[in-house]
């Protein structure tokens, strides 16, 4: 009976290697296939090889890496794509959609990594990653104040493509200047200058995207309706944005900037109150972003820090009028005020030293990289004191997590919540960001400040906004949901589409439907085909 038994487990285990090793066999046939794909839609004028990697490629991990901006997703646990095409032509891209579809595999998008979920760049399904970084030029037309942008650019780099040519132009947009245009644009973006011109896709006026079936169409070809979902609504749901036209606004030549902290023995509670209810009724002009974190004093004790980070689109003695009239208890004086040129206030808010060159916008290269979670929440109300009292406690209490507070008001009040699908306007005061940052590997340090930031979004749920709790696409969290690949009950997506594109959800699903009726532009947070699609789709 043993060496029978023994026979038995070796013939399991031999028929289970053989299986492993079929699909192992059968899944690099595939891939050599997709490649095979790829060269033979190649166009002549614009060879695609040389921006095929593969596993097999000595620089495929370098090339993968070189764009996660969240260590979490730099794991040997984290799933990798088969190949990634960095494309160089936009014919390349045509490929990808052809090949991806024609062989039912998943592609995922990056343009600059900053995904905060990693889902431009990480899936459990197979997948190949269309990395965009190659497709950055800029083209600045100060004449018609305006420009081209592929989206593998980043943000630093058009802000200095636009200084370059004008000292009183800018653009609306995030001060994290490695951030890649595509992915900030496509779900809507916002910089300190929100108050004064809207969000980054509120200044969008035309757009190349590569659509479902591989066209190449601009505004006037794609129509109105996918124009309008690509601006907020996340690009990767409908097609791959090559490029937008951007609209440049005018700044002054000398703009200032400060940053005032103040902690709990410094009346921070006072001034906080006070900001909260003046900071989204301020001049346009005027953004002060609110910072809070734990800090520990000389003592030894903890206590919370509250930091005031503005942009001030005119000079200082224009702004310290106005703070002294509408916000007195910060204080502010004349020795906090720094003035200086637009593009050098981003480096200001990107903590770069002014005096460094604006040359350092042209770097790709974050100058840290962490382990983070990110949430999101929008307070329509503010806050009463015993509530922020309450708030310390629970912020001393926790210790790591962090809360960015950005003052709406000015022009996102006066746009029209269905002007794009961001419909985050009117009556909102202020956007929270949570914040956890964190330098140790492994899943038990990740769960850990993970959970420490779940608990704060917790804390503050009688504080934020509620049917639906409205949050910020472009903040990426898993946590609102995460379907099996774009493949979640259309019930199920509605609850989590909600909440970041309230009543344009609806709207983008119709979009969705009719421009990508095979569901091909898909992942975990995509908006999904409507329900009668969805079976007739499942059914074949």
């Amino acid at each position: 009976m043993g060496k029978l038994k023994a026979v038995v487990v070796v013939t399991m285990i031999s028929t289970v290697l053989l299986s492993i090793l079929w699909r192992a066999t059968l899944h690099l046939e595939d891939n050599e296939s997709f490649v095979r794909c790829l060269l033979d839609h190649s166009h002549p004028s614009h060879p695609i090889s040389s921006a095929i990697y593969t596993p097999k490629s000595s620089s495929f991990s370098s090339v993968l890496e070189s764009y996660i901006r969240n260590l979490r997703f730099n794991e040997s646990s984290t799933p990798k794509p088969f190949l990634i095409l960095t494309a160089l032509h936009e014919s390349h891209i045509q490929a990808a959609v052809t090949c991806g579809k024609s062989h039912g595999v998943q592609m995922k998008i990056r343009s600059g990594g900053h995904d905060y979920e990693g889902l431009s760049y990480v899936s459990t399904l197979p997948f190949f990653l269309l990395d965009m970084f190659n497709l950055r030029s800029i083209g600045v037309d100060i004449e018609t104040e305006t420009a081209w942008v592929q989206t593998g650019a980043t943000l630093g780099e058009v802000f200095y493509r636009i200084a370059e040519k004008s000292k009183t132009h800018g653009f609306p947009a995030g001060v994290c200047t490695t951030v890649g245009v595509g992915g900030h644009i496509s779900g809507a973006g916002y910089g300190n200058m929100m108050r004064k011109y809207g969000v980054s896709a509120d200044n969008v006026l035309d757009a190349l995207i590569i659509d479902a079936n591989g066209r190449l169409l601009d505004r006037q070809s794609m129509g109105e309706d996918l124009f309008w979902a690509i601006r907020g609504g996340g690009g990767a749901s409908f097609a791959v944005v090559l490029a937008y036209k951007i609209k440049l606004v005018r700044v002054p030549e000398t703009v200032t900037v400060f940053q005032v902290d103040r902690t709990l023995e410094e009346d921070a509670t006072d001034i906080v109150d006070q900001w909260q209810h003046v900071a989204y009724n301020l001049p346009q002009e005027l953004f002060i972003r609110l910072m809070l974190d734990v800090v520990v004093k000389s003592s030894g004790e903890k206590t919370l820090r509250a930091s005031f980070v503005s942009l001030f689109l005119g000079d200082s003695e224009s702004l310290l009028s106005i703070m002294k009239e509408r916000f007195p208890k910060l204080g502010l004086s004349k020795s906090d005020c720094i003035e200086t040129s637009w593009v050098k206030s981003v480096l200001f808010w990107s903590n770069i030293p002014l005096e460094t060159d604006i040359q350092v916008l042209l770097d790709r290269t974050p100058q840290t990289l962490d382990y983070l979670k990110r949430k999101s929440d929008y307070v329509r109300e503010p806050i009463p004191k015993a509530g922020l009292e309450s708030l310390w406690k629970k912020m001393m209490e926790l210790e790591k997590p962090r809360m960015y507070f950005n003052p709406y008001g000015g022009k996102m009040a006066e746009i029209a919540a269905e002007e794009i699908p961001f419909p985050h306007r009117a009556g909102n005061l202020w956007k929270i960001q949570y914040l956890a940052n964190w330098n140790e590997a492994g899943i038990e340090a990740a769960n850990r400040y993970i959970d420490l930031t779940r608990r704060l979004h917790e804390f503050m749920t009688p504080f934020v906004s509620k049917n639906p709790r409205q949050a910020f696409l472009n903040y990426r969290d898993a946590d609102l949901g995460s379907s099996s690949h774009g493949k979640a009950s259309y019930s199920e997506a509605r609850l989590n589409g909600m909440k970041w594109f309230m009543g344009n959800f609806d709207r983008l699903v119709q979009i969705k439907t009719e421009v990508d009726p095979t569901n091909f532009f898909s992942y975990e947070q995509s908006i999904p085909l409507l329900p009668h699609q969805v079976h007739l789709d499942d059914d074949m």
